[in-house]
């Protein structure tokens, strides 16, 4: 009996583990500001195991961060969601606040702290990886003045573990 108990502790920890999973993105930030310049940017999300899993959705924790050609960066940490669609397809989004610092000072969101929000739309591979499109968008909320915003078009891959 307990090498039974042991073997599904081991087997349920396993299947923990395997529900994380690392994001790289590519594409395009749109400044607000016209005086701004928009700029080719990269990501990297790592999404911690769910902490609820429902029937079509799973949340998680995640934390990401971003560099774009102008050297302007974000480093954020906040709540992924997840929904499934038939046919292999989903929906995602996340809310995750951070730290942004801009490279060029053109490219001056207002403060240090930001949210950045992402809703994207992809298909699950064969191989149980993941490809998606997504929107993102970055502002400080009005919580500091200005507030100009910036949102980026992002091509995704996601690898599970």
């Amino acid at each position: 009996m307990k090498k039974l108990l042991i073997a599904a502790a081991l087997s349920l920890t396993a299947a923990a583990a395997h529900a994380q999973s690392v994001t790289f993105g590519a594409g395009y930030a749109d400044f607000s500001d016209a005086q701004s310049k928009d700029t080719a940017r990269i990501a990297l999300e790592y999404h911690f195991a769910p902490f609820h899993q429902g029937a079509i959705s799973s949340f998680a924790l995640g934390t990401m961060a971003s560099v774009d050609s102008e050297s302007d960066y974000f480093v954020g940490f906040g709540v992924v969601g997840t929904w499934d669609l038939k046919n292999s397809w989903f929906i995602e989004a996340s809310v995750m606040p951070g730290y942004y610092n801009e490279g060029n000072e053109l490219n001056r969101l207002g403060g240090k702290f930001h949210f950045r929000s992402l809703f994207g739309v992809g298909r699950t591979l064969a191989s149980g990886d993941k490809v998606s499109v997504g929107l993102t968008h970055m502002s400080n909320a009005s919580t500091e003045t200005p507030n100009p915003g910036v949102n980026a078009l992002m091509l995704r891959y996601t690898f599970g573990f």
